[in-house]
């Protein structure tokens, strides 16, 4: 921080560290062997689209690299009720390396969305698990903060979030990841995609 910042009371954003997403392969095996939570091979990334070709483009780019591979699902865009717009990738869950696939894709969607000039407009990165029980849970990366957080939406419930097994994710996984310690940033994402 610079003389005029501390005289301003402005601070720089703290870098993103992209890099992190490749510790969610690893995390997941403690996920499996700890509580039984499964990745489920889906994953995404949360931005708000910006308007104009540009971004167009940019996003068109990246769902057209995504989709080169005849063999992998196709990427999938869709909105949410708050105007955030999740591009979702699929990898097969039981492939030994789908995980690491998983991340890189997520890895360079972030990377090319940053490199053209539209990464203020990224929230975050979801890879879902899933639980013997069928419950699904979510390791959310905030892009601005780059640490991550458990999203534990209750079964059934309306908009309730288990938080004890959100705390007990956030324990299971201190040693595997950047977790973000700072409750209030843990966000509610409704109707996140595989969630």
């Amino acid at each position: 921080m610079g003389f005029w910042d501390v005289v301003t009371g402005r601070s720089r954003p703290k870098a993103p560290q992209l890099d992190s997403l490749f510790l969610v392969p690893s995390a997941a095996v403690t996920l499996e062997t700890t509580l039984g939570l499964r990745p489920t091979g889906a994953g995404s990334v949360c931005y708000r689209a910006a308007s104009g070709n540009a971004f167009a483009q940019v996003q068109a780019e990246v769902v057209e690299l995504l989709n080169a591979d005849p063999d992998e699902p196709d990427v999938e865009l869709s909105q949410d009720e708050f105007g955030f717009t999740w591009l979702v990738v699929h990898e097969d869950p039981d492939d030994p390396d789908g995980m690491a696939d998983l991340c890189t894709d997520l890895h360079a969607v972030n990377t090319s969305l940053e490199d053209h000039g539209f990464g203020p407009g990224l929230l975050c990165s979801l890879v879902p698990f899933v639980g013997p029980d069928g419950r699904r849970v979510g390791l959310v990366y905030l892009y601005k903060q780059g640490t991550f957080y458990a999203f534990a939406p209750e079964p059934g419930a309306e908009r309730r979030r288990d938080n004890l097994l959100e705390i007990q994710l956030r324990d299971a996984l201190a040693g595997e990841l950047p977790m973000e310690q700072d409750l209030g940033r843990w966000l509610a994402v409704w109707g996140a995609p595989g969630l």
